[in-house]
């Protein structure tokens, strides 16, 4: 499952890249972002209104908890399990680690992850009532590694959100990724691929 979070008010994706006032796709047509804010807006509060009603996210969103996660990384081999968040607010060191262990596996490169993915990660991994821990395909790609893997293969954006630290790619053990993915979307915080 690719998972990514909303940035700066407007969705990211790996099929757009941000110029100016304009949104690309990869077929190239272009969308106004004023015309993206008005229908924001309504899909906003619709979205707002639908996750607000949701009993299957399980008050996720409450205040003051505390959230910790479990990661394997597939190619590095390394586990980590960390708690980002205590009574409600982000550990600094916690997420430190997470920025460490997400790094670019091939060139050891790391960024600062969106701290949003972590929350949109910890709520899906409680809706589908997860037990092993979130298995790491692909987080931080440096430009380089994405570089290479867009010369390997056509499905790699060239504006990736990998590159900002606002995706991963990930499964959980024992779960189906139609569950994760389906989880991801009611959610309505981010993006599912």
């Amino acid at each position: 499952v690719h998972l990514f979070a909303v940035t700066g008010g407007a969705w990211g994706s790996l099929d757009f890249s941000f110029t100016g006032n304009h949104v690309t796709a990869r077929d190239t047509r272009r969308i106004d972002v004023g015309t993206i804010s008005r229908i924001g807006l309504g899909i906003g509060l619709t979205s707002l209104l639908v996750v607000a009603l949701s009993s299957s996210v399980k008050d996720a969103t409450a205040l003051n908890e505390t959230r910790t996660l479990s990661f394997h990384h597939t190619h590095s081999g390394e586990d980590l399990t960390v708690t980002f968040k205590r009574n409600g607010r982000y550990d600094e060191e916690a997420l430190k680690k997470l920025n460490h262990h997400l790094r670019d596996w091939r060139s050891q490169d790391s960024t600062q992850m969106d701290r949003r993915l972590f929350d949109i990660l910890w709520e899906v991994y409680r809706d589908v009532g997860a037990k092993q821990p979130i298995n790491i395909i692909s987080a931080y790609r440096s430009p380089q590694t994405n570089a290479m893997l867009r010369r390997r293969s056509n499905g790699v954006a060239r504006f990736s959100q990998h590159m900002r630290g606002h995706a991963i790619d990930f499964f959980i053990p024992g779960v189906a990724l139609s569950e994760i993915r389906a989880a991801g979307l009611r959610l309505q915080r981010g993006g599912v691929g």
